[in-house]
């Protein structure tokens, strides 16, 4: 009983604790006993394997169901906030590439072959891209081709939206189900990234955490900048209002339970009690709150570029102004498709990778290196998207005086 009673504590407690927890355990034990640390790398190989395993198929599910399952709506108001939601995921994504081409950073990646070649330009970018789109799925699947996937869910979305209800449902199911699974994995993060910290810490030294505070500081830096600058900026361009009330009234009530939580999903009754608290139109709140959770995703558009960015950067990759733009509207569109459990953005970074014939492999361990850095990045990327769901809904629902 007592065993089982611990099993349960371990599985219903704080991930970001016990994240915690195994990086400093994985920095003590490469100090005390290196040769045991890079055994321990197994731990972090096999966790970048199950992510490897699950997120062709979590993404491909997830994104038909959300499109099959989708609802009209009627509410005049909901185009202006879909928009704003779409234009600040988007200078999200762009805001990411300016800040990491100022600020440029590498990541302790393991390249055992060539997997990467830079694209001579944009025309060779769209090249591959077309012939990854007319992938067929069971390939895509097996072979790591996200855009593919992408594609193919999007095109099942489509037409099983005029599908039966229980067809619907019962893809809505499959999609909890994986999503579940993903959780699953997610919990393992603790033991991985334990493995991970250990074995590269005995390889590399201390030296390597050098390199997490530096892409944690870009992340961090952008989704500061997109709160407190762009944000506003958008706000004031729909209102012609001073915005920075509003800003900072759902960064404090919204934002920081967000934070905690890691959840848009879970923060939904926050924002909509907010928003009743702010005196907005309820029939559009009641509707753009949820779908803002959703599709309204500038952290994790900030966490797919800057991920992406610092992979290239490591692999020597060179990248013209047209492919940063390109890269910019594919991960605003990867960031509306993220899934709603913790670290679901970092499962989407191979999708952006590919577009620079980055190998599943290598960016598997970038997104294991997310993982790493995910106790403040996947909380502030949270507190940055639910508030912001609040703040563009606020400018626009808000009542007539």
């Amino acid at each position: 009983m007592s065993t089982q009673s611990l099993i349960q504590r371990i599985t219903s407690g704080s991930l970001v604790l016990q994240i915690a927890v195994g990086i400093v355990a994985g920095v003590v034990l490469s100090q005390v006993s290196p040769g045991a640390a890079k055994s321990s790398m197994l731990l972090g190989g096999l966790f970048v394997s199950a992510l490897k395993a699950v997120a062709p198929i979590l993404v491909l599910v997830l994104v038909a169901a959300a499109i099959a399952n989708r609802k009209a709506s009627h509410t005049a108001q909901m185009r202006p906030i879909v928009i704003m939601y779409l234009v600040g995921t988007v200078a999200a994504a762009l805001l990411a590439v300016t800040v990491s081409t100022l600020f440029p950073t590498t990541l302790a990646l393991q390249v055992t072959e060539v997997s990467a070649s830079a694209p001579q330009g944009i025309a060779e970018v769209l090249g591959a891209l077309l012939n990854k789109l007319v992938d067929n799925p069971v390939n895509a699947i097996l072979t790591g081709n996200f855009i593919g996937i992408l594609v193919w869910g999007v095109l099942l979305g489509i037409f099983l939206h005029h599908a039966a209800d229980a067809t619907r449902q019962a893809l809505a199911d499959l999609a909890e189900a994986v999503t579940q699974i993903v959780r699953i994995v997610i919990r393992l993060a603790p033991i991985g990234i334990f493995g991970l910290v250990a074995g590269n810490l005995a390889e590399s030294g201390l030296s390597v955490l050098g390199g997490y505070a530096r892409i944690l500081t870009v992340l961090l830096g952008c989704m500061l900048a997109m709160a407190l600058l762009v944000n506003p900026l958008i706000v004031w361009v729909k209102t012609r209002r001073n915005p920075y009330p509003l800003v900072f009234t759902a960064l404090r009530e919204s934002g920081v339970t967000a934070f905690f939580t890691r959840s848009s999903a879970a923060n939904i009754p926050v924002n909509l009690a907010l928003c009743e608290r702010l005196d907005l139109e309820k029939d559009t709140y009641a509707v753009s709150i949820p779908l803002g959770a959703t599709i309204n995703m500038g952290g994790a558009a900030i966490t797919i570029t800057v991920l992406t960015l610092a992979a290239a950067h490591t692999l020597g990759i060179q990248i013209d102004l047209p492919t940063a733009l390109l890269l910019s509207v594919v991960a605003a569109l990867s960031a509306c498709g993220a899934s709603g459990v913790a670290g679901g953005s970092l499962l989407l970074i191979p999708l952006s990778c590919s577009l620079f014939g980055i190998s599943n492999d290598i960016a598997m361990q970038v997104v294991a290196v997310g993982f790493v850095i995910s106790i403040l990045q996947d909380s502030a990327e949270t507190a940055l998207n639910s508030s912001t769901d609040v703040v563009f809904t606020a400018a626009v629902a808000a009542k007539p005086s």
